[in-house]
This record gives structure tokens, sequence and C-alpha cells, in this order.
């Protein structure tokens, strides 16, 4: 089993990109599906997830594979999806992923019924499906649940208003997939509006479909006969993005991030302003710069456009450092604190009181042997790590490698002294 071996107390510095975004690529690969000719996602990372839904649709029958785009090293995931015909993902293969799910909607709209085992993933937390199934069963459909699978059934979807009762960005995704093969209008409210669920929506428009209102609270979808191919370059990673940003916040270095899009990155950024560092941005490159304190600031997760909770577990981790107290509120999933262990192992200072956390700033963190709970809470690891004095171990970076794409490599090319090793 891998572990990375981190050396602290570097100034990171320089200029590195960003990969595609998973949870941008995942829906993508489900929308494949509904297509009746090949599709390409342009800009795919080499990640974990990526191959295991992969194999997902690979067990349905799709054809499955990755280009090589050489140079830069961004490849090119190809789906032919004409030759699907068993329409069901497995225990073993869907077991350490939640985006399995995202087939449900492609499957019924695309084939008339789906078989699917619940999910798994990161254990953050409870995260129902009960607003996809109950989508699906007002577009017509008709849901069970026995032996820990999903079943669909679905002559013809038909569409319909749905209201979605809590923010979702997968019910989102997942019935605006559905919605794009039904008879009739579907009116998706109070629905996801992360990038990610924009960049769908443009992939779907690029197929045929015929949606408008991405971004917003309501989604509108007027269902189509069919669906085509087509090659999508996708955004990239907005999460990875901040990550990186952060890494060269706490480390008081100079650090530019190519390929991100920074008004997906607002809510982030202005946190990292308030915290006294320097944000500028120039085209498609954000820079974060910091040679003051850290300035300690209270951030409370929520929905977007508001702070993402993928990126509250590093965010935490700079605030660690803080020159006061920082309150941190966790409003999205009620099990996210996991990391807080393992950092008061390294000095930190964090009290918890159930979705609250309070941080004093400590003047330094040490490095130990930690051990990741899951993906954000890997990252949050290795932030502090590389602030850290002497030497840290982060173990079970699997959860990492599900999100993070050649971390190691990213963060040496910033001058880290971070090694991937055997345990």
């Amino acid at each position: 089993m891998d572990i990375f071996v981190i050396q602290g107390g570097k100034r990171l510095s320089g200029t590195v990109r960003v990969s595609g975004a998973k949870n941008a690529v995942l829906p993508l690969m489900a929308a494949s599906l509904l297509a009746d000719g090949p599709v390409e996602i342009a800009g795919a990372p080499r990640l974990r997830d990526i191959a295991t839904f992969g194999k997902v649709l690979g067990h349905m029958g799709a054809e499955v594979e990755r280009i090589d785009a050489g140079g830069d090293g961004r490849e090119t995931v190809r789906i032919d999806p004409r030759k699907v015909e068993l329409a069901e993902a497995p225990y073993d293969l869907v077991k350490t992923m939640r985006a399995s799910v995202l087939v449900l909607g492609p499957l019924a709209a695309r084939h008339g019924k789906a078989r699917i085992s619940l999910p798994g993933g990161c254990a953050i937390g409870a995260r129902p499906i009960d607003q996809h199934l109950k989508g699906l069963e007002l577009l017509g459909a008709r849901t069970t649940l026995a032996e820990g699978y999903v079943e669909v059934d679905a002559a013809q979807l038909k569409g319909a208003t749905i209201y979605f009762d809590m923010k979702t960005v997968t019910g989102t995704e997942n019935l605006m997939m559905a919605a794009t093969l039904a008879k009739g209008t579907t009116l998706l409210k109070n629905a996801a509006r992360e990038p990610e669920v924009c960049d769908l929506a443009r992939a779907l428009r690029a197929m045929g479909a015929d949606i408008e209102g991405e971004g917003t609270d309501e989604i509108a979808v007027r269902g189509v006969p069919s669906l085509r191919g087509v090659r999508h370059e996708v955004i990239g990673d907005r999460i990875e993005a901040s990550t990186l940003l952060l890494v060269g916040a706490i480390t008081g270095g100079d650090v530019t991030v190519a390929g991100a899009d920074p008004s997906a990155m607002d809510a982030v950024l202005t946190k990292i302003e308030e915290s006294g560092a320097r944000i500028s941005v120039e085209g498609g490159e954000v820079r974060v710069r910091r040679d003051g304190p850290i300035r300690s600031v209270n951030f409370e997760t929520s929905p977007y456009p508001g702070f993402p909770t993928d990126v509250q577990a590093q965010f935490m981790a700079y605030l660690c450092l803080g020159d006061g107290f920082g309150i941190v509120r966790e409003t999205i999933f009620e099990n996210r604190f996991m990391h807080v262990a393992e950092l008061r192992r390294m000095g930190a200072k964090i009290d918890v009181s159930g979705s609250t956390a309070a941080v004093k700033g400590v003047p330094s963190l040490s490095g130990a042997p930690l051990m990741a709970t899951d993906l954000r809470a890997s990252a949050s690891l290795v932030l502090a790590g590389l602030a850290a004095k002497g030497t840290t171990e982060v173990l079970r970076i699997y959860h990492l490698d599900r999100g993070y794409e050649s971390l190691e490599d990213k963060l040496s090319s910033l001058g880290a002294q971070i090694a991937r090793v055997k345990e």
C-alpha cells in the first residue's frame, strides 16, 4: 500500500496546471449511455474513480478506451455505447464510488430499465438517493429497492415538474439526463447550480438535447427523440485548483494555477484574500502569494455558489496556522470532520461541537504519521504536512488517488519534498 512521505517547511512556488474535473467527467461518462454514437471526453484525468466508472460501462457492453493526447499528458476517454445491452451495475464494481448512481437516469431513458447496486464511496455521511428515485417516479418510472439493488422500470418517461427537497448535484444531473429523452417538458426546481452541472448541460446540448436554465435554480428540459455522439472538452477541476492555491498560501509561497476558472472559485478566493494572502487573476491563471501572517477567518459550507464542502478540510488545515480563532461550520455532510483528529496529532488546536469546529491557530505544526479517512481529508493532511516541521507520513492515500491526478508530481514541481513510497 502506498503512502506519502513529506519533508515539510518548504516555501512552494511556480506554476502548475489543473487537471480536468473528476466531478464533471463522471456524469459525462454516464451521459454517453444516452447517445446513438461514440462520446469523447477530452481532458479527462487519470483517476481511480474514472477507471472504475469505465469498468461499470464496460460491464454493460459499452466499449471504453483512453486515448493519450501526448504532450501535456491530457487524455480523452472515448465511449461507444451502441453495444450496451445489460442495464445493470453490480456491487463489486460500484461499492467504492457514489457516482455509479448517475447511470440510473440515462439507462431508464434510453433502455427503459436499470438495476444498480446501492452505491458506496467516501465515509463522510449519509448521502441518500431518495431525490433521484422521487424524480424518476414523477417522470413515470417504477422504482423498487430489493436486496441492496435499485431497480427502475420505465416504458416511456414523460415530462414532469420536479422540486428537489434539497440541493443535490447528482440528483440534478441524473434527472436532467433522464429528461432529455422523455416525452414533453421537464422542469427541475431548486436545482443545483454547480459548474459541473452546467458543463453537463452544455455537453447534452451539443448531443442534441433541448436544455436551458443551467446555472440557475430552475432547469427546463424538453425531450427529444434521440441524442448523438459528441466530443466535449471537460472543465478544469475547481476543487483541485483551490487545493493547489491553498498549498501556496499555507507554505507562504507564490503559486500560479493554470487552467482554472476563477469565477467558479469565488467563495474560496474571497476567503483566501481575507486571510491575508494576495490573489491575482490573468486569463486562465490564478496566482496566490503570502508573505505575512495567516489571518484567522470564519466560513460556512453551502451549495454553490457558496463555500464548497469539498474544500472545507483543506481550508481548516490552513487555519491551523492562523493568528487567532477561526470558526468552521459544515452544513452539507454530517461526518466531515474526520481529519480533525489527525490534525490534532500534529499540534493543531481544534474543538468540535456538532457541525461547528473552532480552530485556534498555533505558531507551527509538527510532522507525524497520519491516517487518511476520505478524499478531501487526505488533501488536508498533505497541506498540513507541507507546512509542518519535520517528516509527515500520510497513510491510505488511495483515498486521495480517487480525486487528485499525480498530486505528488505537481507538488514536487513547485519545490515540495514529497515522495510516494510502499508502506
